[in-house]
């Protein structure tokens, strides 16, 4: 992987959000996109809230994916504090009410400070949303998601035929 890539900034804002964040963080890899990944509560943490989207450009972050439940303001507060594009992942968490909170919370931004949403737990796309982004600019990743689009259409396909079969 080439140094000048940079890297997608994985952020929570807890680590009971691990298990659904965890799905772009794998598709990333499997993409051949460098990564970090932490806990940052825009709540709990705002001066790490704060330092993190401030200094991620600097550190080479060129995409950050942001998962939060309940009131979800990570991906919206991060969005607000830089320049790089923010993807948020609503997740249904205990104290939410079936996502929606979560779900407008991080779609329903003022303009100016966009933040692109992927469905409620959906951090898989979050990834390859991410991974496209970098795409356009890396032939490499743009050709890794190529063929990992091609590998979804063959599954289809064969499952058509498999069932078409009976």
């Amino acid at each position: 992987m080439e140094d000048t890539m940079g890297k997608v900034g994985i952020i929570m804002g807890s680590k009971s959000d691990l298990p659904v964040m965890q799905d772009a963080a794998d598709v990333l890899k499997e993409l051949g996109v460098a990564y970090e990944i932490t806990v940052v509560s825009a709540h709990r943490t705002p001066e790490r809230m704060f330092d993190y989207a401030k200094e991620a450009y600097g550190r080479g972050i060129k995409v950050i994916i942001a998962g939060a439940g309940g009131a979800a303001h990570l991906p919206g507060m991060t969005a607000s504090l830089t320049s790089l594009p923010v993807i948020g992942v609503p997740i249904k968490s205990s104290n939410s009410i079936d996502g929606w909170d979560s779900i407008l919370s991080i779609l329903q931004m003022p303009n100016g400070i966009p933040v692109a949403t992927v469905a409620l737990n959906g951090a898989k796309n979050a990834g390859i949303l991410a991974a496209q982004m970098i795409g356009a600019h890396h032939p490499n990743v743009y050709q890794n998601v190529e063929d990992f689009k091609a590998k979804l259409k063959t599954k289809v396909l064969d499952s058509a035929k498999e069932l078409e079969s009976k």
